[in-house]
């Protein structure tokens, strides 16, 4: 497993000089860890090399991990969200980044245990026409933003986005400086939000210097999936 705290050291160099050429200064981007298809004995690593969010992609084998974590974390969820799996999104997590459609929200809101703290959601955007991951059309935030104010047990904390894999570091920017924009402009509307999560292994230095707060990196920690 030492290999993971050398790619964390690499990976804590690359974001520091991508905030460097942005002028922001360093601890102003969380790094969330996308432990999907890992067992827990990696994550135990990440963590004790300082890490504290996780992503998971699917339900049942995140909820396995989660109730095995004998290390500070916050979960969150990274994949689509089903109907039928937002009861234990909503009891597990601590983060859901991927809500796209007011009925998925109004079912956490729902379902989010009066005990625990107010889930925080971020709206996933579909950046791109032809995108297959999901996602709200940019003209429909404003609309799905307001009516989740509406929901107490509910945070709104920003944006998130998985634009099409590309090799061009100034073609990658395109899409994220897009997303900076439409996330200004929420803010506008919601001074609060503080959260752009965008830019993941192959593009977060694109995106940090379009104005990412949160990089969601798996392959480049970890190591390839099993």
């Amino acid at each position: 497993m030492i290999e993971i705290t050398e790619h964390l050291n690499s990976l804590n160099l690359q974001i520091s000089r991508a905030l460097k050429a942005s002028g922001r200064p360093h601890g102003t981007m969380v790094l969330l860890a996308v432990s999907k298809k890992h067992d827990i004995s990696a994550i135990r690593v990440a963590a004790a090399n300082g890490l504290t969010d996780f992503g998971e992609n699917y339900v049942s084998e995140a909820v396995n991990k989660i109730q095995q974590a004998d290390f500070p974390a916050k979960w969150h969820f990274i994949g689509r969200i089903q109907s039928n799996k937002t009861r234990e999104i909503a009891t597990h997590f601590d983060w859901a980044q991927t809500v796209d459609r007011i009925k998925i929200a109004r079912r956490l809101n729902e379902q989010r245990p009066a005990e625990l703290p107010p889930l925080q959601v971020l709206i996933q955007v579909q950046i791109n026409p032809e995108d297959q991951h999901g996602g709200i059309e940019p003209a429909s935030i404003s609309e799905l933003a307001a009516q989740m104010a509406e929901l107490p047990r509910l945070k709104l904390r920003g944006l998130m986005c998985i634009p099409e894999a590309c090799e061009d570091k100034k073609a990658q920017r395109i899409p994220f400086k897009h997303m900076q924009q439409i996330f200004a402009e929420l803010r506008q509307q919601y001074p609060d939000i503080d959260t752009l999560s965008m830019g993941m292994s192959n593009d977060l230095e694109a995106a940090i210097l379009e104005g990412s707060t949160m990089v969601r990196i798996g392959t480049a920690l970890f190591g390839s999936r099993n």
